[in-house]
């Protein structure tokens, strides 16, 4: 209907006509011409009014900018904003709906979700997607207008050697895959960029995911004996008459502190005074049983339980790449950086005590790096994985998921560590590989935490089994640095493919650019992360040594020993949300 009709009829003898026919029709559809009633009387509009879709997109752009203007201060990594000028200047092409294979090693970057304020994979591939023209000007502002859906969702700092996004793209120029790699980092690749059927998600398309995660072989060592759950391994398991088997569960590691003490550590104390020993082994004990006084919980004393890879991070050489292994890789300064009231920073000597207290963790450290695992223990390992196999409730591995939400039921395919261990440098690794068909945030690297707290403190094999029942417990989610999606899995699409004259979603294609990515960028990464930051040790540093009730599940005591959340929003102290994973991004994840 042209403007000009809409006037005539709010002019007078139109709209009786108009009028009379509605009442020809008996009044059935009175008040259904809604059109006409929106521009009939005073202050009617001027022209035609927006259709329903442009309505919403004009709610959306509106809403949107208020967000990103209130919010991020004008700027967004969802929105690419262009003059009204260069998008009617641009020439209009055609978009098809694809499927994009991408890997990245997600160091850095806030997770794979593009959001408005955080620097995430997606927000990078969507800026390179716009500067090599595969997606317009008039849809940089926002990736809904290309119906961006991502196949698995990926956590801050895990990485993925083959994931897929599927979304409408301009394809037309055949070096379109070179034109976006230009402008992303070495460290994001696309692989490759195929046709699918209008109506494809990789989302919904997507059977099954594959994992990999690594970990130091010394992951497996079990709590210090002076460690608060050290100590309350072995005071339940007498209590509870079962001490026997708890240390034949620990097997041959049930005296590798007691030599690491005679070996590394009372050699360093036996060099000291008096005085500086006695200073020594009392920071010793108060950062071995860290207590949750309150809500908030007192952290540790970062100058106390320092380690090497804490002391590099704090050097202006941060970023350098790490040091060689060896004594070198931890050592630590004589001098730290003090606050002076200027705000400027100078070096400061540290104590006897001080300088005695990290020789004596870095010796720890040291140690631990030193072990290689046996194959018995590689075994138990296993034995905990395959606990996981089919399908169970899971709701105590992931956070905002209840006993009864049908959604915590996941199918696990298979769940395997490779038993030829890797050496790096001084520190040996093993290779986890989990198939499932779906999972849910944090639900990997919780699995694996359970199961390597079953190992390293000798709790039964059923503990796991048990950790499915109705009972809310607390699971720590292992380091994000060496989780790895491997590849996502499209079996039933790409049986069908070949009927819609599409190609199978398959990455053997590009199997040789992945390994050498996999090795530059993601293996590598992981490797010198954890020699300069020390992750593993931290973490389990902090599950070991904090007085709490939280992971005493672990006991022989079992799950009605530890503290029972009763409610998955209950507020956790501070100290522990990052081993709990309670700080994530407070969004359920229903499907990866």
């Amino acid at each position: 209907m042209s403007s000009n009709a809409l006037g005539s009829e709010s002019a007078g003898a139109p709209t009786r006509k108009h009028g009379g026919e509605r009442g020809k029709r008996g009044g059935r559809d009175r008040g259904n011409d809604k059109r006409k009633r929106k521009h009939n009387g005073f202050g009617s509009a001027k022209g035609d009014l927006p259709s329903k879709r442009e309505q919403i997109q004009n709610n959306r752009d509106a809403k949107r900018r208020r967000v990103i203007d209130n919010n991020h201060d004008g700027h967004s990594y969802m929105s690419i904003p262009f003059t009204p000028e260069e998008i009617a200047a641009e020439e209009r092409r055609p978009k098809r709906k694809v499927a994009v294979m991408i890997g990245y090693a997600g160091t850095g970057y806030h997770g794979i979700q593009i959001n408005h304020k955080e620097k995430t994979i997606e927000g990078d591939i969507f800026a390179a997607f716009v500067a090599a023209g595969a997606i317009s000007k008039a849809n940089a502002d926002d990736p809904r207008k290309s119906s961006l859906v991502r196949c698995a969702r990926t956590d801050k700092g895990v990485h993925a050697a083959g994931n897929v996004l599927s979304l409408k793209l301009i394809v037309e120029d055949e070096d379109i895959v070179d034109k976006i790699n230009q402008h992303l980092p070495d460290q994001i690749r696309v692989w490759g960029i195929q046709r699918t059927s209008n109506g494809f998600s990789c989302y919904q398309a997507c059977d099954s995911r594959q994992y990999e995660y690594l970990m130091p072989s010394y992951a497996l060592l079990p709590p210090q004996p002076h460690s608060f759950l050290g100590k309350k391994l072995a005071e339940t398991a007498r209590e509870k008459g079962v001490y026997d088997e708890y240390i034949e569960r620990i097997g041959e590691l049930k005296d590798f502190w007691a030599e690491v003490e005679k070996n590394d550590i009372q050699p360093i104390l036996a060099k000291l005074d008096p005085d500086v020993r006695e200073s020594v082994l009392k920071k010793l004990r108060d950062t071995q049983d860290q207590n949750l006084e309150d809500e908030e919980g007192i952290a540790p004393d970062p100058k106390l339980t320092a380690t090497a890879g804490d002391i590099q991070m704090q050097d202006s050489d941060a970023q350098k790449p790490a040091e060689p292994s060896g004594a070198e890789s931890t050592a630590f300064p004589a001098q730290q950086p003090n606050q002076v009231a200027d705000g400027t920073k100078t070096e400061r000597e540290l104590t006897p005590a001080e300088m005695a207290l990290r020789e004596v963790k870095a010796a720890y450290v040291s140690a631990k790096r030193r072990y290689r695992v046996s194959p018995d223990r590689i075994a138990k390992l296993q034995e905990a994985l395959d606990q996981y196999l089919g399908t169970h409730n899971f709701h105590n591995y992931t956070i905002l998921k209840a006993h009864n939400d049908p959604s915590a039921k996941r199918h696990i395919k298979s769940f395997v560590v490779n038993p030829e261990p890797i050496t790096i440098r001084d520190t040996q690794w093993l290779s986890l590989r989990v198939h499932g068909q779906s999972f849910m945030m944090h639900q990997i690297r919780k699995m694996v935490a359970m199961a390597v707290m079953v190992v390293r403190c000798g709790a039964p094999l059923s503990l796991i089994s048990d950790s499915y029942g109705p009972r809310r417990i607390s699971i720590p989610k292992a380091p994000g640095l060496g989780l790895m999606l491997e590849r996502p899995m499209f079996t039933e699409y790409n049986k069908r493919a070949p009927s819609l004259g599409k190609e199978p979603i398959d990455f053997s294609k590009w199997e040789d650019k992945i390994r050498e990515f996999k090795d530059q960028h993601i293996y590598r990464r992981m490797f010198e992360l954890e020699e300069k930051e020390n992750s593993f040790h931290l973490f389990f540093n902090q599950v070991d040594n904090f007085r709490t009730d939280y992971f005493l599940w672990v006991t022989a005591g079992g799950l009605e020993a530890s503290h029972e959340r009763s409610a998955r929003t209950e507020k956790v102290p501070k100290a522990l949300e990052a081993e709990l994973g309670d700080e994530g991004d407070g969004v359920e994840e229903v499907g990866t």
